[in-house]
């Protein structure tokens, strides 16, 4: 796991390679196959040297969450430890990430004339009313939410209504157990070299034709899975809302919050061990896991 363009890819092959193993994305973006450019999804030839499970599997035009990706790559990983002693998984979707290895709490139930209203509030008095809400009934929440994704502000507003509570306490249930060990390897750089790497990438994906691929996806922009950096700068721009040197400005400083945010989320957790991505060798991988 890591930040946006710390180099999860090219080690994550390495490392299937010398394990002979497939990868498993846990990545919420790359999981759709009309979103490869803007998402840096592995590259054809990438596919080709290892197998991968959840890259481009599914449509933006389909309803997916990360408690049914849950589901789905529980499945896939009972059937492949049928064939393998370990496997990857590998990305930055912090919500996937937990999806496998701590599973979901069960919320609760969403009284219809509540989640009605919840919609009501966001479409008549705009996501704002919304993030000022969830400001004031869950703080802790608010500081680690993307509040740009209305879809995950709506859903923890809706279980603060029905239950009176705050979100996070409702997440806060015992870890699942898993019938498999999992050990969790973070990849980071220090922030200058990372925020570099990041503006690169950006202006990579731009020579790729992100433009034109956003352009195809114009369509969908309502849709949450495109409601992500890279592609909501641009059709922001397409609305005429900015010119194009602010949209590339803003995908860039975007991209760089939501590593950051990213970052924070990881951290968090104890039983990660960092390596700086430029030094870090198989061998010392291999060793943690062994």
């Amino acid at each position: 796991m890591g930040p946006t363009a710390v180099g999860k890819t090219e080690l994550s092959l390495c490392l299937a390679e010398v394990l002979h193993c497939p990868i498993i994305s846990a990545d919420s973006r790359q999981v759709y196959k009309e979103m490869r450019i803007g998402t840096a999804a592995p590259t054809e030839q990438e596919l080709k040297r290892v197998k991968h499970f959840f890259i481009g599997s599914h449509s933006v035009e389909e309803n997916y969450s990360a408690g049914q990706y849950e589901q789905e790559a529980l499945s896939v990983i009972e059937k492949l430890f049928e064939q393998h002693d370990t496997l990857l998984l590998v990305g930055g979707s912090m919500m996937y990430i937990d999806a496998v290895c701590k599973g979901f709490d069960e919320m609760p139930s969403i009284d219809p004339e509540i989640r009605h209203q919840v919609r009501e509030d966001f479409k008549n008095k705009g996501i704002e009313y919304l993030q000022e809400e969830l400001k004031k009934r869950d703080p802790d929440f608010y500081e680690k939410i993307d509040l740009c994704n209305h879809q995950r502000l709506m859903r923890a507003i809706e279980v603060c209504r029905q239950t009176n509570m705050p979100f996070s306490e409702l997440r806060k249930g015992k870890v699942a157990e898993r019938p498999f060990q999992i050990e969790k390897i973070g990849l980071d750089l220090p922030r200058a070299e990372l925020y570099s790497r990041i503006n690169k990438r950006v202006d990579q994906m731009l020579e790729e034709g992100l433009l034109e691929e956003a352009k195809t996806l114009y369509k969908y922009k309502g849709l949450n899975a495109l409601n992500t950096v890279g592609y909501k700068e641009l059709f922001a721009y397409m609305d005429g809302e900015y010119d194009f040197e602010e949209a590339v400005r803003l995908i860039k400083q975007d991209s760089r919050h939501y590593a950051k945010r990213q970052l924070t989320w990881f951290r968090a957790d104890k039983d990660v061990r960092w390596f700086n991505a430029d030094s870090v060798k198989i061998d010392e991988i291999i060793q943690c896991i062994s």
